[in-house]
Formats: structure tokens, C-alpha cells, sequence
């Protein structure tokens, strides 16, 4: 058999990454059982436009939420819009048979918040960036 070759590229094709949650998803359920993917998204649109302004993009994959990204526009923060946001997500999670949700966020981002809606610190890395820190957070349901 021949060695296969290594190809660096700064401009991948989706089919490639494709390729590769492939052949990484058939070893996951191999190994773990079907993980039953689920997108999630639940977006926030302008009332004048309909264009998406913000919202929560995220999946349920092996009985837990992964909240990818969550954002709520400037000027409708503290508003309690990300709280019905996450609690919806975590309500569609529940029913879908999940057991909890993970995320992670940077300090300048949520941290705060997240802990607001339960969530607990799982793990940092500091210096990412560079003199900031990115936390990983859970809550169990």
C-alpha cells in the first residue's frame, strides 16, 4: 500500500471537510453509538426587514446541546432576550432527549451570563487570546 500524501491548503473545499466528519462521525458511532445529530437554530430577525440580526446557532449530538454560537444585537442586551433564547434551546434539547448543554465563550464575551442561566465553568484556556481567556461552560438538566 502506498503512503498517502499530505496537502496543506489555505483554501479547502466544503467537499473536504465533508471527507473528513465523514470518516470521523462512522469511527464516533462505531465507537459511541449513533449520535443522532440535530441542528438548532432559533434567530432573531428585524420586524422591519426580516433579515436575521442575531440568535442562537448551535446542535444536539450524543444527548447533549453544543450552543456554537449565541448573539443578541447591542441594543436589545439586557432585555432577557438571550434568556428566552438559551431556555428555549435547552427546552428543545430536553425534548429531544438530551441531558445538558456545553459552550464555551471568551472573557470579553458572556461568562457572566452564562453562570446567570446556571451554567458552570468546566475549563479555560488563558491567553486566548493573548492575555484573555476562553472558558467552557456546562449545565446538566
Amino acid at each position: 500500500m502506498s503512503e498517502p500524501t499530505i496537502v496543506v491548503t489555505a483554501t479547502p473545499a466544503e467537499a473536504d471537510r465533508k471527507a473528513i466528519v465523514d470518516v470521523l462521525m462512522a469511527f464516533n458511532e462505531k465507537a459511541g453509538g449513533p449520535a443522532r445529530f440535530q441542528p438548532l437554530a432559533i434567530l432573531i430577525k428585524d420586524p422591519t426587514t426580516g433579515a436575521t440580526i442575531g440568535g442562537l446557532w448551535g446542535r444536539t449530538i450524543y444527548d447533549w446541546l453544543f450552543v456554537e454560537l449565541l448573539v443578541v444585537p447591542e441594543q436589545h442586551r439586557r432585555s432577557d432576550l438571550g434568556s428566552r433564547i438559551l431556555a428555549q434551546a435547552e427546552a428543545i434539547a430536553r425534548d429531544r432527549g438530551c441531558i445538558g448543554a456545553w459552550l464555551d465563550t471568551y472573557a470579553f464575551q458572556a461568562p457572566d451570563f452564562y453562570r446567570k442561566q446556571g451554567y458552570t465553568a468546566f475549563g479555560t484556556i488563558d491567553d486566548h487570546p493573548r492575555g484573555q481567556q476562553r472558558h467552557f461552560f456546562q449545565k446538566r438538566f
